[in-house]
């Protein structure tokens, strides 16, 4: 198993989770649930990448993809200018 820089680690998490939380020990907000999630789905895309036939993973990939987006949709209805922000800062598309 080759390690990337990627590597799900404690602090990488806790850094995340402070990054994006509202205030402090916030850990369910969407814009948390949204950036762990991205941060997931990066890890694992970059798996595939050299797994190309891992369809277990890939079924996976897919699942957190779409449940991703449905957070970032319930966020879309709950407060649009937070929605953008959080895409402005993940670099995400739409």
């Amino acid at each position: 198993m080759v390690k990337t820089k990627l590597q799900p680690l404690p602090e990488s998490k806790n850094e995340i989770i402070n990054v994006f939380a509202q205030k402090v020990g916030d850990t369910g907000s969407p814009e948390v649930q949204v950036a762990l999630l991205t941060f997931k789905i990066t890890r694992l895309s970059e798996h595939l990448e050299g797994n190309k036939k891992d369809n277990h993973s890939r079924r996976g990939l897919l699942k957190v993809i779409a449940k991703r987006r449905r957070i970032l949709n319930y966020l879309q209805k709950l407060d649009e200018t937070r929605y953008k922000e959080l895409i402005k800062k993940l670099g995400l598309k739409k």
